[in-house]
Formats: C-alpha cells, sequence, structure tokens
C-alpha cells in the first residue's frame, strides 16, 4: 500500500507533518524538494516526485555541484507529496525529532536516455535534470551493492552548473521562508539550539 511505511512511522496527532495519500498532481512537470533535516544527525532528504508520491532518499553530507564528489545517498520511505511544502519542527522523541527546512525545490525531468523512469529506478540508475532555485543541470542516482537499506550514489554531471562551490555552506536559507535553520526553529517551536547547529 502506498505511503504505509510513511502513515507507520508518524503519529499525526502529534507531528504537524502532512499525512498526504498517493494521488496524482495536477501539474505539468514533475516536482523534487531538497530538505534539510537536523534531527539525530543533519542530513539533507532528496526527494523526486514519481508515481503519485516522492521518492526519498537521505544525504548525509548534502547535494554537490563537484562531479569528483560522489554524494551517498540512503533510500527511505516515500513520502507524501504535500511533504514538498513541509517546513517546520518535528517533536523530539518522534520519528525523525527535529528542525526541517525546504532548503530547495523546483521540477526535474528524465534525461532524454531515460525513458522510463521507474524502469531506471528498478534497475539502480537514473539520470536526470533539475531545475531548482539552487539545484540545476543533469544529474544521476545510481544504487550500489551491498547489504541492508538501499544505498545510492548521487552525482553531478559535468555541465554549466557544476563547480567546486559548497553550495550547502554559500546557499543556507530556506527557499520558502528565507529563515536559517534556528529561526524555523524558533517559529514552529522546535529546539532553536540544536537547529543553530546546523546554520553557519
Amino acid at each position: 500500500m502506498p505511503l504505509a511505511k510513511y502513515h507507520e512511522k508518524r503519529d499525526f496527532k502529534i507531528t504537524s507533518e502532512p499525512r498526504g495519500r498517493a494521488r496524482k498532481s495536477a501539474a505539468k512537470e514533475l516536482s523534487f524538494v531538497v530538505q534539510k533535516h537536523q534531527a539525530s544527525h543533519l542530513h539533507y532528504d532528496f526527494r523526486l516526485e514519481w508515481d503519485g508520491v516522492l521518492r526519498s532518499w537521505a544525504v548525509p553530507k548534502g547535494p554537490s555541484l563537484d562531479p569528483s564528489t560522489k554524494r551517498l545517498a540512503m533510500e527511505v520511505e516515500d513520502h507524501p507529496l504535500e511533504y514538498g511544502g513541509f517546513e517546520g519542527s518535528i517533536p523530539e522523541g518522534e520519528y525523525g525529532g527535529g528542525t526541517v527546512m525546504v532548503w530547495d525545490r523546483g521540477t526535474w525531468a528524465p534525461e532524454p536516455e531515460t525513458p522510463d523512469p521507474g524502469e531506471a529506478l528498478r534497475k539502480g540508475e537514473l539520470k536526470f535534470t533539475l531545475k531548482g532555485s539552487k539545484l540545476k543541470g543533469s544529474w544521476v542516482l545510481v544504487r550500489t551493492r551491498g547489504d541492508g537499506k538501499p544505498k545510492w550514489l548521487l552525482i553531478k554531471h559535468r555541465d554549466r552548473y557544476a563547480s567546486a562551490v559548497d553550495i550547502a555552506a554559500e546557499q543556507p536559507r530556506s527557499v520558502l521562508s528565507r529563515k536559517l535553520m534556528a529561526g524555523i526553529a524558533a517559529a514552529s517551536g522546535g529546539d532553536v539550539a540544536k537547529a543553530a547547529k546546523a546554520d553557519p
């Protein structure tokens, strides 16, 4: 059942995260979002809309614009499309407790050599183009071999958007509220001191 794992892990009487449901978006383009998340550890949640949900990966060090840098991306449960607009604080003690920022968002499309993204994800190699506020151009997700949770690598392709700039450090603010993590925590009743650790 779509989103079953997502729903099982959360108590929606406590968390303000959207319950959501699997559904097709009315938009003509597929959405993507990157959420900076200060939970037990800081990481970035990379999410691509596909088949009525947000396919999701936790990227511990965040996306890199440097094609020589391969970022580990741990596949996690699908999230509802509504989650793409979630910014705020998840109560401590709840799954993922901590502050969430909408760090980047926009649209994505499979590259021409990837006509079926669903099949590409099943096979473990998805090439795609991002049109975000911070992340743009050509990228690839490649699944690696190993036991346990599915591990992928998120890699920037060489194009005019590739750069040695540390984009996470250079552009730390939310694209939704323009706040830093501490400001988001303060506005949503979160742990400001904990959230501030993720700010420059």
